[in-house]
């Protein structure tokens, strides 16, 4: 895992063009995909978001929802992987950058191999069931027949913010009228 100051340089030894502007990319497509992490939250789900850039374009965007789809699969970073193979044509998406607001879990690890992502860029770690660098490192393992540059801590605060007022505010009793 990469620290969010140490962004740049591991996109440019992932990639051996990354200009100076890979940086910027991350943070600005990091508030996309944290926009995405409020339509979650505003449909009373998870607060997580993710959008797909392929040579710079966004191709793909998701929120987390779940329990609004009746789908637990419907994951932000798969409804992401599936618009984008939509919007491209193909579900291999060789080249692609994943920028999440939370570290993905391990069923998202797996989608990311099939779907040939090249990096994943997430903002706050998951302590719990993160499955890039948290819990289990599971791009790491060794049957897997792609690997993915994995970029953590952008818009960290941001993100881990989003998150916890979310929880806090489901958790709290309701205040008297």
């Amino acid at each position: 895992m990469v620290s969010g100051d140490d962004h740049v340089a591991a996109a440019r030894k992932n990639a051996g063009m990354c200009l100076l502007s890979c940086g910027v990319m991350y943070d600005q497509w990091m508030a996309l995909a944290l926009e995405e992490a409020v339509r979650a939250r505003d449909a009373g789900e998870v607060p997580i978001g993710a959008v797909i850039v392929v040579d710079g374009a966004i191709v793909g965007r998701g929120f987390n929802q779940p329990i609004s789809s009746g789908d637990p699969t419907a994951h932000a970073e798969i409804v992401a992987i599936r618009d984008a193979a939509r919007h491209v044509g193909n579900y291999r998406l060789t080249g692609a950058v994943l920028c999440v607001t939370i570290e993905p879990c391990l069923m998202c690890i797996g989608a990311l191999v099939h779907a040939r992502i090249a990096t994943v860029v997430y903002g706050a770690a998951e302590p719990r069931t993160g499955a890039a660098t948290s819990t289990v490192r599971g791009l790491e393992l060794p049957g897997l027949n792609h690997r993915v540059q994995v970029i953590g801590g952008v818009r960290e605060v941001a993100c881990r913010e989003l998150m916890q007022t979310f929880f806090r505010e489901r958790r709290s009793p309701p205040q008297p009228s």
